[in-house]
């Protein structure tokens, strides 16, 4: 006859052998939702208490664990629905499927975790790199994949398994033995000063001058920039809010909220600016965008914007390689140049950190320093004694 105990101190039953066990739960199974429960066993009733006693001891704050032999396609997927896909974007959510169905699943999904190893997850990571991508089109020849994917990729499996780990499924993670790619640091490029007023001549004869003037005085992402409202712009105080992007989702576009919570922002923008503004939405003031779609009525989508970009570049006579990100280089850059503080700029751009930008726009930062060496250097050549009439003794002269 089983001893009835308080709820979480387990329960305790003599057995026909003469022997007394002690059962206790120790958490939940994943796949079942049923309890599972372990037990101890010892010769008189008191020695089976104290052990029972120490066994719920170890294992208090165990709230969930595994029952049995997970596959990583198993586990992979269980993660992905329970711990991140309620906390991601929907942009998020797509790229994680993407690296987990297509690439994690179909080189090591069969191995069954306990006995995945870092070889298993190395080998993937260079196999991979080398041809990992999906061919979509038979025409494609390079199946090869960048640097980012990969430390990417790493990402998300380094964090799905960290997670076995936190519940006790697998003793340590076999990502942190991997070796993953350098990120690729590509050189930076932006449109010239002195094509600057080429572009935006070109930019207005093709009738989208307001949405290009305003990326080169603000920044602004190109998803965050095809997403702002005419509510958004305070005009009185030259003051737009940054509060949401657009993107594209399973081919349709998508509004959501920016990508970090240092991209919701308020962002001060010049009176001319303003004034094109203004005079672009006399053109449709029933329409709630401040951008509108002439082909759509709607929201530009990125890769439209992206596209005119490309045709502006070649009529001002511009390197075609310069992407529309590089637009934010560019305003970037000249900020800096003119002035403008890196904290100030940091804001400005969505960073997270004045560390952040300091380091992307170093080669401009530098030549500023070279600058500022320069004007001290000038200083303290005035400041010299010799030069304002003193005259310097040499130290073993000095008694």
């Amino acid at each position: 006859m089983s001893k009835r105990r308080a709820n979480g101190e387990g329960s305790i039953r003599k057995r026909p052998n003469g022997h007394w066990e002690g059962r206790y739960t120790v958490g939940v199974d994943y796949a079942t939702g049923k309890a599972i429960q372990k037990s101890v066993s010892a010769k008189t009733q008191a020695e089976c208490r104290d052990k029972l006693k120490r066994a719920i001891q170890d294992n208090r704050g165990v709230a969930i664990i595994h029952s049995g032999d997970y596959t990583v396609s198993e586990w992979c997927r269980l993660w992905f629905e329970t711990y991140s896909k309620p906390n991601i974007r929907p942009t998020t959510v797509h790229n994680y499927t993407n690296i987990i169905e297509n690439h994690i699943i179909p080189c090591i999904g069969h191995i069954k975790l306990r006995q995945l190893t870092s070889i298993h997850i190395q080998r993937m990571y260079n196999e991979t790199k080398e041809h990992g991508r999906v061919k979509r089109f038979e025409k494609t020849e390079d199946l090869s994949l960048s640097n980012r994917f990969v430390r990417g990729m790493h990402m998300v499996l380094h964090n799905c398994l960290q997670q076995a780990v936190k519940e006790r499924v697998i003793t340590y993670n076999p990502c942190d033995s991997c070796r993953i790619p350098k990120l690729e640091k590509k050189e930076m490029k932006i449109i010239p000063p002195e094509k600057i007023g080429s572009f935006l001549r070109e930019a207005e004869k093709y009738g989208v001058l307001p949405i290009f003037y305003l990326e080169l005085t603000s920044g602004l992402r190109r998803g965050e920039l095809v997403a702002l409202l005419w509510e958004d712009l305070d005009i009185e105080n030259r003051i737009i809010s940054v509060n949401k992007q657009i993107g594209r989702l399973n081919g349709e576009l998508v509004v959501s909220v920016p990508k970090t919570q240092n991209s919701v922002r308020k962002l001060a923008i010049p009176q001319q600016v303003v004034d094109i503004l203004i005079a672009e939405h006399e053109k449709h003031t029933d329409s709630p965008y401040m951008f509108m779609s002439p082909k759509t009525g709607g929201y530009w989508s990125p890769e439209s914007v992206g596209r005119i970009h490309k045709k502006l570049l070649a009529y001002a006579d511009i390197d075609t390689s310069v992407r529309f990100h590089d637009l934010r280089h560019t305003f970037a850059t000249l900020a800096v140049q003119s002035g403008v503080d890196v904290k100030t700029l940091a804001s400005m751009l969505g960073h997270y950190s004045a560390g952040f930008t300091l380091d992307t726009y170093t080669h401009v930062t530098g030549k500023m320093q070279l600058g500022a060496a320069d004007k001290i250097g000038g200083f303290m050549d005035t400041a010299m004694p010799e030069k304002s009439g003193c005259k310097i003794i040499p130290f073993d002269r000095v008694v």
